[in-house]
């Protein structure tokens, strides 16, 4: 494997992947930039093909996934070598990559993270990603580990269940009486269909779920905010730009103020959640 893939190309193909560009790369690994791209072709001839799709940012073509996954795995071998052999320089930190989704970030992950204990020195690099999406970044090696909904575990990883994250149908009090039936009599599964939502981008399911399973097969309302960010998402539904699915840990403290109500707290969502961790 030594002799087939040469060191110095597989870690100039992980620095263009990690870096975005063949000049950053060339920038990170102190050559030019035409050294970057004979090295890069070279394994591209080795190994008999293309590696990357050149646009920007850099991506790894399905093959290139692979040798950049071997690429993480070598350095962090490497890396646990040294340290085992008392090689390691006098403070350097452990660089971990993981992907997370958007709630977890805003409510459990930073606390979890602070219980690492601090002699292992590490330094995250946190890549923020739908939970539905996530496993695809440790697939690509963008990532050594993952908070994901996926529990089959990637090839190569291992996978273990975190839990659940509860989410409520939530809306302003005012919002809820002008267009969810509050107070009013008119069932919520009749004044919904039409009530502005909030979503957190376009590959976000909660709201239409929530509404198929309330109506029978209705989606959401078509008149939809789309805020790509956790707190600006809750920001939103208190705001009364439309309603939305909140995880419990956030609108938990809004329903004790009254700045949010429940519209169908016996209906709450579960979204199941996994890590999954290459196995070294």
């Amino acid at each position: 494997m030594m002799s087939q893939l040469p060191l110095d190309l597989v870690r100039t193909l992980l620095a263009v992947v990690d870096e975005g560009t063949f000049d950053a790369a060339a920038g990170a690994l102190h050559v030019t930039p035409s050294a970057v791209s004979q090295r890069v072709k070279a394994l591209e001839q080795r190994v008999g093909r293309v590696l990357l799709i050149r646009e920007k940012p850099v991506r790894p073509t399905e093959s290139g996934e692979v040798i950049v996954r071997f690429a993480r795995q070598l350095s962090r071998l490497e890396h646990d070598a040294h340290a085992a052999l008392g090689l390691t320089g006098a403070g350097e930190a452990t660089r971990v990559s993981i992907a997370v989704n958007a709630d977890s970030l805003a409510t459990w992950f930073l606390p979890a993270l602070t219980r690492v204990p601090e002699e292992l020195r590490p330094c995250y690099e946190l890549l923020r990603e739908d939970e539905q999406h996530t496993a695809r970044l440790l697939r690509e090696g963008l990532v050594m580990a993952a908070v994901t909904s996926a529990p089959d575990a990637v090839a190569g990883c291992s996978v273990r269940a975190l839990g659940r994250m509860r989410y409520l149908p939530v809306a302003a009090p005012a919002f809820a009486r002008r267009w969810c039936g509050v107070g009013s009599g008119v069932p919520l599964e009749e004044a919904i269909v039409d009530a502005p939502v909030v979503f957190f981008d376009r590959r976000d399911e909660f709201q239409d779920a929530f509404v198929r399973r309330l109506t029978g097969g209705r989606p959401a309302s078509a008149r939809r905010h789309y805020v790509p960010t956790s707190e600006g998402f809750v920001d939103a539904v208190v705001s009364g730009m439309g309603w939305g699915m909140v995880p419990a840990t956030q609108a938990e403290p809004l329903l004790a103020a009254g700045r949010l109500v429940g519209l169908a707290p016996e209906r709450a969502m579960d979204a199941p959640l996994f890590w999954q961790q290459w196995k070294l």
